[in-house]
């Protein structure tokens, strides 16, 4: 029998093959020679087929179907947003029945129990959906990685190429969290550190780098020019008069979006309540954070005639 047939949306498991009669002791010669690529022991990938993210989780859920894509994994799956080190994370998988600790490397399980109505089939796999996902990195943390995602999940997000629009609400965050007491309380205070306004993981990772040296600044603070056009800046030090933009890793495109960037920000600076403008780069806010606050700080305190 083909093997393209027994394979599911991709996926072969080799425990098919042989219940379809495949002699066992010639099969894996037989997937080398027709360039099936090896996920794990027992899933293979069908020739032709470059595995992404979806193709690795349903190896796994095959092997496994009681498994429940979760945290990190049913986030990529959603198009929410991660840092980049979370790339290179294990595949992240709840078991409902609490009972399986290891399964193999590159693969991490969560023992915990799933409410009726937490779990939905998404392109042939079982994932918790974005309230349960959010809630359960909110949970496990780290911070930073937890508010990057819940910022992501509650705006409009341009991820791989697909605009997408918001996922839910933060009070329906608020209510999944308030369903269990485990890592609650430390999850409901990064949950009020999210921005539903955010337009970027940079801005999230600024705002957060600003709220640790205790700068406190207006997210998305709507602005007009002096002939009435509406202007949204970053960040907004509105005593001081200090505007801060974060720039993302994404090139202008085109010189007229480049025109049009330009354009923005001296329209900025003709705003009444902007006094001085900083702009910092992604790499300024992933690489040097310290760099940022510092010229944010001395900034302030020219504007101020704070010598602090």
């Amino acid at each position: 029998m083909d093997l393209r047939a027994l394979a599911d949306r991709g996926v072969l498991l080799t425990s098919c093959a042989v219940a379809a009669g495949w002699p066992r002791r010639s099969l894996t010669r037989a997937l080398r020679a027709e360039g099936w690529t090896q996920l794990r022991h027992g899933a293979w990938s069908e020739p032709g087929r470059d595995p992404d993210l979806l193709t690795h989780l349903r190896a796994v859920q095959l092997r496994v179907p009681r498994l429940v894509v979760s945290h990190g994994s049913a986030a990529g799956l959603w198009r929410i947003e991660l840092l980049d080190g979370s790339r290179s994370a294990p595949l992240d998988f709840i078991d409902p029945h609490l009972s399986i600790h290891r399964l193999g490397s590159g693969v991490r399980v969560h023992r915990m129990p799933l409410g009726r109505g937490e779990v939905v089939e998404r392109q042939g796999l079982r994932l918790t959906t974005p309230i349960r996902t959010c809630a359960d990195l909110l949970r496990r943390g780290p911070r930073d990685e937890a508010v990057v995602a819940v910022d992501s999940a509650l705006t409009y997000r341009r991820v791989g190429r697909v605009r997408r629009a918001p996922l839910l609400r933060r009070e329906q965050i608020a209510a999944a969290l308030g369903k269990t007491s485990q890592g609650s309380l430390r999850a409901r205070d990064w949950l009020r550190l999210t921005d539903p306004l955010a337009g970027s993981s940079a801005e999230t990772v600024a705002r957060l780098r600003m709220y640790d040296a205790d700068l406190h600044p207006e997210s998305q603070a709507e602005l007009r020019t002096p002939d009435g056009s509406r202007r949204v800046v970053d960040f907004l030090f509105r005593a001081a008069g200090l505007a801060v933009e974060i720039e993302g890793y994404a090139y202008h495109g085109t010189r007229e979006a480049h025109r049009r960037d330009i354009d923005r920000f001296n329209q900025l600076l003709r705003c009444p309540e902007i006094r001085s403008l900083l702009r910092f780069s992604a790499e300024d806010v992933f690489r040097r954070p310290a760099y940022m606050v510092a010229e944010i700080r001395a900034t302030l305190a020219s504007l101020t005639g704070d010598s602090k």
